[in-house]
């Protein structure tokens, strides 16, 4: 295969593997019923002048299966850090006892689980539309490299070698949803 052939299929594959670390960070997000810190990894906290992930001005513990404690290092972040939990809309109230703020997380009922369920299948589905454009844009990649001068035979390998990674990765992907779907529909 040809450097620029290597090129194209290593681009390709860098965008599909990207595509599924987004999808990997969003079906961790979505709760399952169990205490997870990364439900809480899209709240910054404004502090001193500078906005911050909320786990970088506290830790953020889990005690047990159904509870997070969050132990700011600076106790003047208490307010702050309560008021910024109930704005992002994760739909946990947290409960404030001047040193420790505790989230409980409530036992989901059977319908919001299929919300989680759906909610998951659109984040696969956004991760394959976004290998898919990859595919696509590697083909027209390697379209372009034949009208510049690649063999057809080349061509062909280097787009079957796309496919082979879209099929890889796609195959991926249902793996990770079907996974994140157990885990939300188990109790």
């Amino acid at each position: 295969m040809t450097e620029e052939a290597e090129m194209c299929l290593e681009m390709a594959e860098e965008s599909m593997v990207a595509s599924i670390n987004h999808l990997e960070k969003e079906l961790h997000k979505i709760r399952a019923g169990k205490a997870n810190p990364a439900i809480l990894d899209g709240i910054t906290i404004d502090n001193y002048g500078s906005s911050m992930p909320l786990n970088q001005v506290a830790s953020i513990n889990t005690p047990d299966p159904r509870t997070l404690v969050i132990q700011p290092w600076d106790k003047s972040n208490m307010a702050l850090i309560e008021k910024e939990i109930i704005n992002s809309n994760i739909g946990l109230n947290p409960q404030n006892d001047g040193t420790l703020i505790r989230l409980n997380i409530p036992v989901l009922t059977e319908e919001r689980r299929f919300e989680l369920v759906k909610k998951a299948k659109n984040e696969s589905e956004e991760a394959k539309v976004g290998v898919r454009n990859a595919r696509k844009n590697a083909n027209q990649e390697a379209q372009q490299l034949e009208k510049d001068g690649l063999s057809e035979d080349e061509t062909k390998r280097l787009i079957d070698n796309i496919q082979d990674l879209t099929d890889k990765y796609s195959k991926s992907i249902e793996e990770k949803c079907q996974e994140k779907e157990r885990d939300i529909i188990t109790v």
